[in-house]
């Protein structure tokens, strides 16, 4: 099976390069999948700034002439040299692939042909002939986990000559996460906020990425849980205007129905006060959710917790299998969340 892990991509591009001449990057974070298309392409040898050289698609472009891909991917540069045909937004279109059958096990030339595409099941058409093809090369793009985030923070604040304190370190790696792109972005406008300091600290990742990242996400969180639907479609605004993943809120939503779901247990199961509750279990909680949370300990139980626990947990893999309808999805789940909670 012709694939890399995840984690295995940055030694992979660093020691080889691509040596297939067929290479599908997928995945759900569509900001990882760009990058790592971006870095493929860029090991191929081939001037990117050269129309002759690369011709960009997509993959709609295929739905009326799905032969146009055999035919440019056969065609001689102009000038000679490698050619990229480069593919984009791709998915298991029929046309797709059988074209991609038709050119699976011919000679190539000098051409390559680099697909991005979103999520794709295991054993999906796409992902399946891309896997059993020698000369194909199938890398996926999930989330960043904690490693991933904080080899993003050490790579983007290191470069920039920037030290960080632990406890900023801590802030970002809540901020941060969901699509790469937009965690590259982030880390990029703090490191030019701190130009000129040695070390980041709280206060610096607070001025530089809260207003548009931590308090909007909080803030739709609270809105939630507070049952404020205009208040949830301020901040969802906020944060799809600053390009932050919604997919923060949604794991927000859920880290807090998790610890609203332990303290309500005590609640209903070893008859505790939801003041005493609070007093043993909130001590890590900032003041202004304290009395958020301790309403929504007095008016959700355990029964609506986990099913609405599991209905946004349905939207964070919905919005996995359709990225491109990520923002109504969890619009949706959460305004439901919302009024329920109101």
């Amino acid at each position: 099976m012709a694939e890399i892990k995840s984690h295995e991509f940055s030694g992979f591009i660093r020691r080889q390069g691509t040596p297939y001449r067929i290479v599908l990057v997928y995945g759900p974070d569509r900001g990882l999948v760009s990058e790592r298309a971006s870095q493929v392409a860029a090991r191929t040898g081939i001037d990117l700034k050269d129309d002759f050289a690369v011709l960009k698609l997509e993959a709609s472009d295929l739905a009326g002439d799905p032969g146009r891909l055999a035919d440019e991917f056969g065609a001689i540069s102009l000038f000679g040299g490698d050619r990229l045909v480069w593919l984009r937004n791709a998915g298991n279109e029929r046309g797709l692939i059988e074209a991609l059958t038709a050119i699976a096990d011919t000679d190539p030339g000098s051409s390559h042909l680099l697909i991005e595409a979103g999520d794709l099941k295991r054993g999906s058409g796409l992902r399946k002939l891309v896997e059993t093809t020698p000369s194909a090369l199938a890398i996926p793009c999930y989330s960043d986990d904690a490693r991933g985030i904080q080899a993003l923070i050490e790579e983007e604040l290191g470069g920039a000559g920037l030290t960080i304190q632990g406890d900023a370190r801590q802030r970002l790696a809540q901020l941060l996460g969901g699509d790469r792109l937009a965690s590259r972005n982030e880390l990029r406008k703090l490191a030019l906020y701190c130009h000129g300091a040695a070390t980041v600290t709280d206060a610096d990742v607070i001025e530089a990425m809260g207003d548009v990242a931590a308090l909007s996400v909080d803030d739709a969180v609270d809105a939630v849980f507070s049952g404020d639907s205009a208040g949830l479609e301020s901040a969802l605004e906020r944060i799809l205007a600053s390009k932050t993943s919604v997919f923060l809120v949604l794991r927000g939503c859920i880290m807090m129905f998790e610890q609203l779901d332990a303290m309500r247990s005590l609640v209903e199961n070893h008859n505790r006060q939801p003041a005493q509750v609070m007093a043993e279990r909130g001590r890590g909680i900032h003041f202004k959710r304290k009395p958020i949370l301790e309403r929504a300990l007095r008016h959700w139980r355990l029964e609506a917790i986990n099913r609405e626990m599991r209905r946004l947990s349905d939207a964070v893999l919905e919005t996995r299998r359709r990225p491109q309808l990520e923002a109504a999805i969890a619009r949706q789940a959460l305004l439901r969340a919302c009024l329920l909670s109101r």
